[in-house]
């Protein structure tokens, strides 16, 4: 934490039950040189990983559904999310982590992958960086049926869909997820199905 611009921060802990939820009071120095106070709540879930998992080949990707109680709290009827396979860092080196991840959530046992960004996710109250990557999947590597771990209650079902179809799937609403969309993207972009 290197900005002139900030001092005098003073945290509060305001829940510590699943994550940590903290109110932090600072100084910040205005453009015209006067310091004002401000408040912000900032909620600390720890930095994650997610990874598109693809077959150019056959054209696909390996997606999730899962059900996401914040989004059925907040407008989704049936609080089902389709998303690229993903978790919590948990003390693990992303690479490691996402790896673990696959086949926990998918069966998929991937050797290599290969990290493409990182993004924070909601700067505005949430600390996590996501660290992104793209891993390609073919039948021979699937070692499980995937599902997510036992004692995190996950339920997941996977799901191999058309690339095309899930890039549809963003415009019509069936895929909401950032994360998943922003994968989706960088491969259209980065032309990850293309002949080449």
């Amino acid at each position: 934490m290197n900005n002139k611009k900030v001092r005098n921060i003073n945290r509060q802990l305001l829940s510590n039950n699943w994550y940590k939820l903290e109110k932090l009071t600072f100084e910040y120095q205005r453009d015209d040189g006067s310091w004002e106070t401000q408040s912000r709540e900032a909620y600390d879930r720890g930095n994650g990983a997610a990874i598109l998992l693809y077959n150019k080949k056959n054209r696909t990707v390996i997606l999730t559904r899962q059900f996401r109680m914040p989004t059925y709290i907040n407008g989704n009827d049936s609080g089902m999310m389709i998303e690229v396979c993903a978790g919590l860092l948990d003390g693990d080196h992303p690479e490691d982590c996402i790896k673990k991840e696959t086949e926990e959530e998918t069966g998929y046992k991937l050797e290599k992958v290969e990290k493409v960004f990182e993004s924070y996710m909601s700067p505005g109250s949430v600390t996590e960086i996501l660290y992104f990557f793209i891993g390609s999947y073919e039948e021979k590597m699937k070692i499980g049926e995937g599902g997510g771990a036992e004692e995190e209650t996950e339920n997941i079902e996977v799901l191999e869909l058309d690339f095309e179809k899930a890039l549809e799937m963003i415009r019509t609403g069936e895929i909401k997820d950032a994360k998943t969309i922003m994968l989706l993207q960088y491969a259209k972009i980065n032309g990850l199905f293309s002949n080449n």
